[in-house]
């Protein structure tokens, strides 16, 4: 069987329909540069660094194996560290929310916050 999901909704409803699956979850800061356009102002003519939280999802069912990530929540990399708490409590939020379809979904995995 070739796998042709991409999404943890996809593993989820074949979860449902009686596959056997195993998820492995590595957690990941990325920064990236988000490009500011020009506006009427020199200061706007710049980049930002930006951040993302993301999950890699590694899906196996019987010998295929699917990677999948989902970010989960971005923000500023010249935010105050008190944002960057809450920005932190949103993504594990939302983490938990599909940790929980995936259990409901009989899934296996070991649960990381970030």
């Amino acid at each position: 069987m070739a796998i042709e999901f991409g999404r943890i909704e996809d593993f989820i409803a074949l979860a449902g329909e009686g596959k056997e699956i195993h998820a492995e979850v590595e957690l990941k800061k990325q920064v990236v540069a988000q490009k500011v356009h020009p506006d009427e102002t020199e200061d706007m003519k710049r980049e930002i660094d930006m951040y993302l939280l993301i999950a890699d999802y590694t899906f196996r069912v019987g010998k295929d194996v699917k990677p999948v990530f989902k970010v989960y929540m971005y923000g500023s990399s010249e935010e105050s560290p008190d944002a960057a708490k809450v920005n932190k409590s949103i993504a594990n939020a939302r983490l938990k929310v599909d940790y929980q379809r995936m259990r409901d979904a009989k899934i296996t995995f070991e649960e990381k916050y970030f």
